[in-house]
């Protein structure tokens, strides 16, 4: 066995060289003589553990992480030196060594938050694909205005709220709160057309911000003309009535665009709170000077009179004559299956009777105006869905009869089946 190094071979002593001169060495620097010390007092895991200790309380958390995955390599056998990749490492000692590393990641990952610093946390999180505790501290998360890099920070948590998706709602909050209502529409039209639940939660919280913004808006200009204010909680309805001159010689109160905006995404709008904020806006835009008004997409051409009823009928207040106003769209643009304005009109009227629960009448539209669109083109349900929602099964099985569609005639026949216990007569109506 070697015996322990002479003084010569020891960091911070001197060496004789040739020519008899002593030749000073380098001071071996304090964390290097701890582990030295260490290794040679305790040993190798306790060695490992004090330096990982000691980078944890140093907050030198990159470093924790190697010393971490290299205590592994160490108590599992493997060559110390980290591989390349862990498909080269054999098995069992692999899937041990990847436990050991996940165990790591999400501890320095947790340091990281711990320290508020959420987007370097996110890096280690995401690694071994763990987003709850990083959407939990978005959830926490408030920017601090004092702070001199709030604003950068503030930047980075919308980066991966929103934009990498950990938590799309606080996000959309935070662009909202500070960024304003034109960054929060930007960011609206980014948002991925399958989450219908995204983009309702989204549209009703642009759809408050703006109602808020107008409220308060249209009081300071009464208050500033001398007027006495509108009793609180009025509606926007109310709060014009009788005050033309709010609006006169094309005056507006909100970016007219911004208010367009949010106006054509209130159709997304579940709650019935949203709805009716939403329909009160309609009463403000529709007021609005001609010159500061123009044409929209069918079958709202008229933004914010179309708007109105429809939101209106969602609200259960003239449903009937807004039924028959969206009709008329479809009639007014030709042949369903030729015109794509009538396809699109009669899809929103499939929208609104669905909402409203009349599902027969739902159906009567599609079969008769969506027929030959391919259902991935469709922004309503489709005819199957349609009639699932109905449990009108029978007369599933008609039109897929009718049309041809042996898939959905086959649906039919054995859910027909399954409901009577016995195979439907599937010659009926």
């Amino acid at each position: 066995m070697r015996e322990s190094a002479t003084t010569a071979e020891r960091p911070g002593s001197t060496a004789a060289d040739p020519s008899g001169a002593e030749t000073p060495q380098r001071t071996e620097p304090a964390p290097c003589q701890a582990i030295r010390t260490s290794l040679e007092a305790e040993g190798p895991t306790a060695a490992l553990d004090r330096l990982a200790a000691s980078l944890d309380a140093s907050g030198d958390y990159r470093a924790l992480l190697d010393a971490l995955l290299l205590k592994a390599r160490f108590e599992l056998g493997l060559p110390l030196v980290a591989p390349a990749s862990l498909a080269d490492l054999p098995e069992p000692e692999r899937t041990k060594y990847e436990e050991r590393y996940v165990e790591a990641i999400r501890l320095v990952g947790s340091r990281h938050l711990a320290a508020g610093d959420i987007p370097t946390a996110w890096a280690y999180y995401r690694v071994i694909g763990e987003n709850e505790p990083i959407a939990k501290a978005i959830r926490d998360y408030r920017p601090d205005p004092g702070s001199p890099d709030d604003g950068d920070r503030l930047g980075a948590v919308i980066e991966v709220a929103f934009n990498h998706g950990v938590e799309p709602r606080r996000g959309f909050e935070l662009i909202l709160e500070n960024y304003g209502t034109c960054s929060a529409i930007s960011a609206f039209e980014g948002l991925p057309g399958h989450d219908e639940a995204l983009r309702r939660d989204c549209a009703e919280r642009l759809i408050l911000h703006l109602h808020r913004d107008l409220a308060a808006n249209l009081r300071s200009d009464i208050t500033g003309r001398g007027q006495l204010a509108p009793p609180a909680g009025a509606t926007i309805a109310e709060i014009l009535a009788g005050r033309d001159w709010l609006v006169a010689e094309d005056a507006y109160h909100i970016d007219v665009s911004h208010l367009a905006s949010v106006v054509r995404m209130s159709v997304l709008a579940g709650d019935p709170e949203a709805i009716a904020l939403a329909a009160d806006l309609t009463e403000y835009g529709r007021r609005l000077s001609p010159r500061l008004q123009f044409e929209g997409v069918p079958p709202f051409e008229r933004i914010f009179d179309d708007h109105r009823m429809y939101l209106r009928a969602l609200l259960n207040q003239d449903a009937d004559a807004a039924i028959a106003h969206f009709r008329g769209k479809i009639e007014a643009t030709g042949d369903g299956q030729e015109s794509a304005a009538a396809s699109v009109a009669a899809q929103t009227l499939v929208n609104l009777l669905v909402r409203l629960g009349r599902f027969d009448e739902a159906i009567d539209v599609s079969s008769r105006h969506l027929a030959g669109l391919a259902e991935g083109s469709l922004f309503c349900p489709n005819i199957a869905q349609l009639c699932q929602q109905a449990g009108a099964w029978q007369r599933l099985a008609d039109i897929a009869r009718d049309r041809g569609d042996l898939v959905n005639y086959a649906t039919a026949l054995l859910l027909l089946g399954r409901e009577s216990g016995a195979p439907p007569n599937a010659q009926a109506g």
